[in-house]
């Protein structure tokens, strides 16, 4: 069982940042495929980005076509945390965005599939 806990959304003007978190706690985040979706209003879901990793700090991130460039995934075992550095934000951005967690593989996250989710964090760009 692996419960995760997002923070560090909030309100921002478009082109700030801001710094997702999702803490990860029971079975250790190194066992699985991390990622991270959002929702915005009144759409359907979106994957955003995903890492996995191989051997120790050594990580595989991998990302949607809308968000590269200005998204970036990362992962912290000490800390059992993986991150979601967003630059240059945009109105569009605004969303709920989900941490997620996977034992099977990057593709079934990019589908949607995935083990466990967190309750989410409300991020919202305005103009």
């Amino acid at each position: 069982q692996v419960q995760l806990v997002e923070s560090g959304g909030g309100s921002v003007q478009a082109g700030g940042s801001l710094r997702l978190s999702c803490a990860a706690s029971g079975r250790t985040f190194s066992s699985y495929i991390m990622g991270w979706f959002r929702q915005p209003p009144g759409k359907e879901r979106e994957f955003l980005a995903a890492i996995s990793q191989s051997g120790v700090n050594i990580y595989y991130p991998y990302y949607t076509d809308s968000v590269k460039g200005r998204f970036t995934i990362s992962g912290d075992n000490a800390k059992n945390t993986v991150y979601l550095q967003m630059n240059s934000l945009k109105p569009e951005d605004t969303a709920v965005y989900y941490c997620a967690a996977s034992l099977t593989s990057v593709q079934a996250m990019v589908r949607g599939e995935y083990d466990y989710r967190g309750q989410g964090t409300q991020v919202t760009v305005s103009s």
